[in-house]
C-alpha cells in the first residue's frame, strides 16, 4: 500500500514540470493548452477518459486564475467576452454538428492550417492602437486598460469571432488558438486585452467540458487535485508574465506555439493514416 503511494506521488511529481510550464506559455498568450495537459496525462498511462476530465480541470485552475490576475489589472473587456463567448460557443456547436461531413484526417489538416495561418497573422506588423471602431453609436464599445483605450465594432466582432468558433467546434479545441488573433486583428484589442479575454472564454468553456466528463464519474481527485494546484501556479506566474511581457513577444510566442501544435498536428495525421 506505501509502495502504491509513493509510486502515485512520483509519477505526480514527474508530470508537474511539464504542467506547470504548459500553464504558464499558454495562460501568457490565452491559449487553453487542453491538448497538451491531456497528452502529458497520456504520456503517464493515464486512462484516456480519466485524462480528458482532468485536462479540463487543470484547464479550468490555470484559466481562472489567471483571468484573476488579468481582471485586477482591467485587462479584460467584459462586454466583448459576453459577446464573443456567446457567438463562439453557439458556431462551435454549428462546427461540431457539421464536422461530420470532413474525415478525421481532413479536419486535422484544416485544424494544421488554421494554426499556420492564425500565427503567422500576429507576427504581421500593424499600426499600434488601431481600432475597428471610427466613432461611437450602436455596436460600437468604448473600454480601457490603465492609461490605454479603445474602441471596439462588435457588429466587426461577431462575424470574426462566429468563424473562429465554428473551426474550434470542428476540431474540438477551446478556441484559444483562433479568438486572440480575431480579438486583436479584427476588433483592434491590444495584446494583453484579448489574452486577458480570452482567459475568461477559455475557463468558461473549460467548465462546461469538466461537468460533462465529471458527470460521467470521469473525475479523479487524487490525481486531478495536485496537478490542477501546479496548473494555479503556473497561471498566476503566467498571467503577470504576460502583462509585463511586450506585446510583440506575445505575438512571436504565440505564432511559435500554433506552429508547434500546427506541425505535431500534420504528423499525427499522416502517422494515423500509415504515411509517416
Amino acid at each position: 500500500m506505501e509502495g502504491a503511494a509513493a509510486g502515485h506521488m512520483i509519477d505526480l511529481l514527474v508530470l508537474g514540470l511539464p504542467t506547470l510550464l504548459v500553464a504558464v506559455a499558454m495562460t501568457m498568450v490565452g491559449k487553453g493548452g487542453g491538448n497538451f495537459y491531456v497528452l502529458i496525462l497520456a504520456l503517464g498511462n493515464t486512462p484516456m477518459h480519466e485524462a480528458a476530465a482532468t485536462g479540463q480541470f487543470m484547464l479550468l485552475s490555470a484559466s481562472v486564475s489567471a483571468a484573476l490576475i488579468f481582471g485586477r489589472k482591467g485587462s479584460i473587456c467584459w462586454p466583448l467576452a459576453l459577446v464573443v463567448g456567446t457567438s463562439a460557443a453557439l458556431a462551435a456547436l454549428g462546427g461540431g454538428y457539421f464536422s461530420h461531413c470532413f474525415s478525421g484526417f481532413s479536419l486535422k489538416l484544416i485544424f494544421s492550417a488554421l494554426l499556420l495561418i492564425s500565427g503567422a497573422a500576429m507576427l504581421a506588423p500593424r499600426p499600434v492602437g488601431r481600432s475597428t471602431a471610427r466613432g461611437p453609436g450602436s455596436g460600437i464599445v468604448d473600454s480601457g486598460s490603465g492609461d490605454e483605450t479603445y474602441r471596439v465594432n462588435l457588429w466587426m466582432a461577431l462575424p470574426a469571432t462566429a468563424l473562429a468558433g465554428f473551426a474550434s467546434g470542428m476540431v474540438g479545441v477551446s478556441g484559444g488558438s483562433f479568438l486572440v488573433p480575431l480579438m486583436v486583428l479584427a476588433c483592434g484589442l491590444p495584446m494583453h486585452v484579448a489574452v486577458g479575454t480570452a482567459s475568461v472564454l477559455v475557463a468558461a468553456t473549460a467548465f462546461m467540458g469538466f461537468a460533462g466528463h465529471a458527470v460521467q464519474g470521469d473525475f479523479n481527485p487524487s490525481s486531478a487535485i495536485p496537478l490542477a494546484l501546479v496548473a494555479v501556479a503556473g497561471g498566476l506566474l503566467g498571467g503577470r508574465l504576460s502583462l509585463k511581457a511586450r506585446p510583440r513577444h506575445l505575438g512571436r510566442l504565440f505564432a511559435y506555439t500554433n506552429w508547434l501544435a500546427a506541425l505535431a498536428m500534420i504528423l499525427n495525421a499522416f502517422h494515423a493514416r500509415g504515411l509517416g
